[in-house]
Formats: structure tokens, C-alpha cells, sequence
């Protein structure tokens, strides 16, 4: 099959790329989509070598289950052993010996095929596009924030980052309180959130310190976490979702002084994300900028990269 194998220092199209032999299911790939977690990982990050990819859409061509085969289907990226503590909890993503597709020992779904186990796999309710279906990892991971606390109607909350997890973030935070701000860099990309009813302010220019019950990080940047504490109020919320290559260097004493709770967040729920697409609560139609083929991907990859670019997919 045709894969873009990544060997740890440059990106290559390989036409005749082995699927790996295992008992799990077969996916077909429709679409994926290139996620800010790629793009570190071509700087480093990670340490992976293979195929990447973890965000797709596709069609059960093996499997098992004979009603699963011919379903369109998105899947959850963590592959746990199965047997450890945190597999025993339905926790996999924090499983020690995981693999994760695209991301750590486990070939990703830039590739014409890709493989996961069944439990790993949803079904993509009827009227939700592949278009819209390949966002529904990112949403999931929007949607983990309402899973790992409790959030208050009465809050005001903030969102550093007006990208892709930024606007997703937005927009689900937006159906649980009365009050979302984001700050971002991008004028198309804060107009796009205007026009969902959010309220942008450009980073530099408009900033309220120490205003919000409850702060989201997710700029795909080092300098996001320092605006990030800066907007949080005294024993407010600050959630982190940015994974980067880079080391991060911050004085944490003003979040010691102010008592700010720390929240990591990663992976989150299918389901709500799926149901959410479903019955249009969040619209994601507006971030996707373009599509392109595998034989494209250096061009898909440099769009990628470029400054002010939304979600871009590519068709296997």
C-alpha cells in the first residue's frame, strides 16, 4: 500500500509499504487529517518513527465482527496491554506499555490502510460526513475537559489559541457556560469564532489578567502557558493541552502564590463527540482550508505549517 513513512529525520512517500500482519481490524483510510501534534512530530517530538497520523475517517474492510465490515468508522489512538492497572480501569491512554497510533510504536493513518482493535473503533452515525467525522479525535479531546472536572455555568472561561483544538475547545466550552473568550494571534482565524458568536481579542493587544475561572492553553506554542497563568484568577482552573517539541521555561510561583489548580488534558470521549457532530452542536466545516492527495503530501505538509492555516486532510 502507499504510506508516508516518517524515519525520524525527513517525510517519504513509499508506494509499496507492508501493512503489518495482526489480528485487528482493517480500516481503509477516506480522509485524515494533519494535526499540530504531526508537526512537532517532524520536529522531534516523540521520538516516533513510521507512518504517521491519528486523526481518520475510513471503512472497515476486515474484521472479526462481520456486521462491523463495510461501516465507516473513527478510532481511539491508544492501544493498551489489556491486563495492567490502568487498562483494568478502561484507562489505555495512560497504559505504560501502549503503543498509539501514529505516535508511539503503532503506523498511523496517512496510509491507504491502518489497523486498530475493535473496541478501539465508533461507528459514524449516518449524518455526519467524512468531512466532519475526521475531526472527531480533536473533539473528543475538547470534550475531555468537561469529562476530567466539573465546570460551573456561572464561570467565565478563556481559550489561548484560536486554531483547530482552540476553536473545537471554544465551541464545546461555549454549550456549558455563559461566557467564552479567545485569545488569539490570526484575524481569519478569530473572525471564524466571531462568526460562531465567540468573542476574540488579539493576544497583545486586549488581555484581562487574572479575569477567568477557568483557562484553556491550547496555542500549539511555548509562550501560550505564561497567558494562560496570566489570565486565570486565584484558585481558578488552568487546563493545558499543548504538546510541543520544545522546552517550556515558566516561573511557576505566581500559580503556586495564587493557588491555581493544574489540569493536564489529552484524549477524551468518542461518544459526545460523535453525538455532537450529529446534531450539529459544534460546527467544524469552516476550519477544514484544503484536501490533498497522498502524492501531495509535501505541499499538504508546508500548508500545514503555514501561519494563519485551519485543519488540512489528505484523501489516501
Amino acid at each position: 500500500m502507499r504510506a508516508l513513512y516518517f524515519d525520524g529525520r525527513s517525510l517519504s512517500l513509499v508506494k509499496d509499504y507492508q501493512l503489518k500482519p495482526c489480528d485487528e481490524t482493517v480500516v481503509r483510510v477516506s480522509l485524515a487529517g494533519i494535526c499540530g501534534t504531526d508537526l512537532e512530530i517532524l520536529k522531534g517530538y516523540a521520538g516516533f518513527r513510521g507512518v504517521l497520523g491519528h486523526e481518520f475517517v475510513g471503512v472497515v474492510e476486515e474484521s472479526k465482527n462481520p456486521e462491523l465490515v463495510g461501516k465507516r468508522v473513527v478510532g481511539e489512538i491508544n492501544v493498551g496491554c489489556g491486563t495492567c492497572s490502568f487498562c483494568r480501569k478502561e484507562l489505555q491512554r495512560h497504559c505504560p506499555y501502549r503503543t498509539v497510533l501514529g505516535i508511539k510504536e503503532r503506523d498511523g493513518a496517512f496510509a491507504e490502510y491502518l489497523t486498530l482493535p475493535e473496541k478501539n473503533l465508533h461507528t459514524v452515525p449516518e449524518n455526519v460526513s467524512d468531512t466532519a467525522a475526521v475531526f472527531t479525535e480533536p473533539l473528543a479531546a475538547a470534550y475531555e475537559i468537561l469529562e476530567q472536572s466539573h465546570i460551573d455555568p456561572s464561570w467565565r472561561a478563556a481559550v489561548v489559541g484560536d486554531g483547530r483544538l482552540g476553536n473545537l475547545v471554544a465551541q464545546v466550552l461555549s454549550t456549558v457556560v455563559h461566557e467564552v473568550h479567545v485569545y488569539g494571534r490570526h484575524k481569519r482565524k478569530m473572525d471564524i469564532l466571531r462568526d460562531l458568536g465567540l468573542k476574540c481579542f488579539h493576544v497583545d493587544e486586549s488581555f484581562e489578567p487574572h479575569g477567568y475561572d477557568l483557562v484553556v492553553e491550547a496555542s500549539g506554542k511555548t509562550t501560550g502557558l505564561a497567558t494562560a497563568a496570566n489570565l486565570v484568577k486565584p484558585r481558578g482552573l488552568l487546563v493545558l493541552k499543548t504538546t510541543v517539541a520544545d522546552a517550556v521555561s515558566l516561573n511557576l510561583s505566581p500559580l503556586v502564590v495564587n493557588e491555581v489548580n493544574l489540569l493536564g488534558s489529552r484524549c477524551g470521549p468518542f461518544q459526545p463527540a460523535l453525538q455532537a457532530l450529529s446534531k450539529k452542536l459544534v460546527k467544524v466545516q469552516q476550519l477544514v482550508d484544503a484536501v490533498y492527495s497522498l502524492e501531495e503530501y509535501s505541499t499538504a505538509f508546508k500548508h500545514a505549517s503555514s501561519a494563519g492555516t485551519l485543519k488540512i486532510l489528505i484523501r489516501p
